[in-house]
């Protein structure tokens, strides 16, 4: 089992690797926002996908 994903950890290490600044009045919307993207990847990775599905090469609407 994997530990449960850590927005404000994750931020604060982030800003370090690529040198960018947070503002502290901004930092509690950044963690927030990241949260939100993080629980929706949870639910797009967790759709069960049969062993015979493949991505589409090229995308045509």
């Amino acid at each position: 089992m994997t530990a449960p994903f850590d927005a404000e950890a994750h931020v604060d290490h982030m800003a370090v690797l690529i040198d960018l600044p947070v503002d502290p009045a901004w930092r509690p919307t950044v963690v927030a926002t990241l949260a939100a993207t993080a629980g929706i990847a949870a639910l797009v990775n967790s759709f069960p996908l049969d062993d015979h599905v493949e991505p589409a090469p090229v995308f045509e609407p």
